[in-house]
């Protein structure tokens, strides 16, 4: 594969961006090792999918004369629409019907025809599949087809052709294209480095086919990390990765809405949840960095912004900058002063306040009061509850 993905660089070079390892200072020191991100989330269409998609469409032009076709969840559809649009290529694509909407958008600015169909991934790769049988277009495949391999491989060529000592490079896996193609160059070039991929614990199809030695499908593939969100992963791009990757780990939707976060309040990037599972994987001390030279790959950056809003907020819960607590409260004038200044004068941040008067559970002349505040930790949200109890209060934190 090494000289197919060298030829791939040398068609594709001139239509996308030469995105060189990001230094970070920040996860590099609390995590003892040198961490590297490979920004593909600033790449031509927010995605390094641009990659393989153009290296389909250049390598096999006479077949696409009548039009392409492709299914993807947003990123492979974006990379598609937007080469076939360099070539003056009629493309047509087939994305599930809960596809962030800003997937659908851009794809649609780049003049493809979107069709919405299928609640996932596979049921739009099916009908996506008796499209291009039934008008002839051309099928480009998101990630088991030896060009786009070869065209998301040249991501390993770049890391390589940087005067950086890698031990180990980390790579979001969904249906195994760009980790087979990265790893299949970096092994024959560099055999001593680690290849490790992260699959999104609720859609780990490559990571059960390598448990069990043969292809797994898997029943639901449901993960904020949609761009990975695929229920079987490609016959040729699991014997690649079964030659060439070291080690799959996974990590839970928790996990990755944290990487989210951290991303964009440690590193100012803005990263959709399949680009964050490396990271996540890091976070969660799934993968050793500790004294390694590491790179992340951070394959796309096609966050829907309300995806953003609710990661924000699960983080804020998840870390304790946010809580809600529940107080029941002697429905009489001052008690809910008295409470809201016992958590103000805890240094919380009251932001909402609600009443449940008539939750048949509570005794007569008594109310629930659900306080929304912000807080600076676990061990504050403690601290205000221990105050509350010392003060004789009913009070729990909600969730």
């Amino acid at each position: 594969m090494k000289e197919e993905i060298k030829n791939a660089k040398k068609l594709i070079a001139k239509y996308i961006k030469q995105l060189p390892l990001y230094y970070s200072n920040y996860f590099s020191e609390i995590f003892e090792g040198d961490i590297y991100f490979k920004l593909e989330n600033l790449q031509r269409t927010g995605s390094f999918k641009i990659r393989g998609a153009l290296s389909s469409i250049i390598n096999n032009m006479d077949k696409c004369k009548n039009g392409v076709v492709a299914a993807s969840a947003g990123n492979h559809a974006q990379g598609v629409a937007f080469g076939s649009s360099l070539f003056g290529i009629k493309a047509t694509i087939v994305m599930p019907k809960q596809t962030p909407l800003v997937k659908v958008e851009n794809t649609k600015s780049y003049g493809a025809e979107v069709i919405l169909h299928g609640n996932n991934y596979d049921e739009a790769y099916s009908y996506a599949l008796n499209l291009s049988k039934q008008k002839h277009f051309y099928f480009i495949h998101p990630f088991n087809d030896m060009d786009v391999i070869a065209g998301q491989g040249t991501i390993g060529l770049e890391i390589l052709d940087e005067d950086i000592d890698i031990d180990q490079i980390i790579i979001p896996i969904g249906g195994g294209g760009l980790i087979a193609g990265i790893a299949s160059y970096v092994k024959e070039v560099r055999p001593d480095i680690k290849i490790i991929g992260v699959q999104s614990e609720n859609a780990a199809g490559m990571y059960y086919s390598f448990l069990r030695k043969s292809l797994v499908t898997l029943s639901s593939s449901a993960t904020i990390a949609e761009g990975i969100a695929v229920k079987k992963v490609g016959d040729l791009t699991y014997g690649i990765c079964s030659k060439y990757v070291d080690e799959i780990v996974t990590v839970s939707e928790n996990e990755i809405a944290f990487a989210i976060l951290q991303y964009i309040e440690k590193s100012k990037l803005v990263v959709e949840g399949a680009g964050a599972v490396p990271l996540a994987a890091v976070l969660a001390n799934k993968i050793d960095v500790k004294g390694k030279t590491s790179a992340l790959v951070v394959s796309g950056g096609n966050i829907d912004v309300n995806l953003i809003s609710r990661v924000i907020n699960k983080g804020l819960v998840t870390t304790g900058r946010f809580a809600q607590i529940s107080i029941i409260l002697k429905d009489t004038p001052g008690s809910l002063s008295a409470a809201t200044d016992i958590i103000a004068k805890c240094g919380a941040n009251v932001l909402d306040i609600k009443h449940y008067r008539f939750d048949i559970n509570l005794p007569v002349n008594f109310t629930k009061v659900v306080f929304d505040i912000e807080t600076k930790g676990r061990e504050h949200i403690q601290e205000i509850l221990n105050e509350l109890y010392r003060h004789g209060y009913e009070a729990m934190v909600n969730g």
